[in-house]
């Protein structure tokens, strides 16, 4: 488009020029869909590696990247993991980096949960016994 608007531009047909304009505010159309998509994104109780998935699929259209998509990815994470992170020395600067770091969070996350509730389990069982 801005070639034509440049005058630098011709179209052999006025059908070609009207295929290009559609194009274009297509294109426009199918990435703010896809912006509203990531930005509706939640982690809420998912593994990380689900989200991730879906988060990527989200942004391969949204044209997000950088630290704009670093940012939406922290936004919609687990908090608890997301503070973590924040709070490490060395700050994560890439969004693979953030994919890396927040999947294997989430899989000590979940491991550290089950292993409270077997040992909550555990001792409600020996303050059973000990009742009876």
């Amino acid at each position: 488009m801005e070639n034509l608007e440049k005058g630098e531009l011709e179209y052999k047909s006025v059908g070609k020029f009207l295929a290009a304009i559609k194009k274009e505010f297509r294109e426009g159309k199918e990435e703010s869909v896809k912006v509203a998509e990531l930005k509706r994104l939640e982690q809420r109780g998912r593994m990380m590696e689900e989200f991730i998935q879906e988060f990527r699929r989200a942004a391969r259209e949204s044209r997000y990247e950088g630290k704009p998509l670093i940012e939406e990815f922290k936004r919609e994470i687990n908090r608890i993991i997301r503070r973590k992170l924040m709070e490490t020395e060395r700050p994560l600067t890439s969004i693979e980096q953030w994919y890396k770091c927040t999947t294997n969070l989430d899989r000590h996350w979940r491991e550290s949960k089950r292993k409270g509730e077997r040992l909550r389990g555990q001792q409600e069982q020996k303050k059973t016994a000990l009742r009876q």
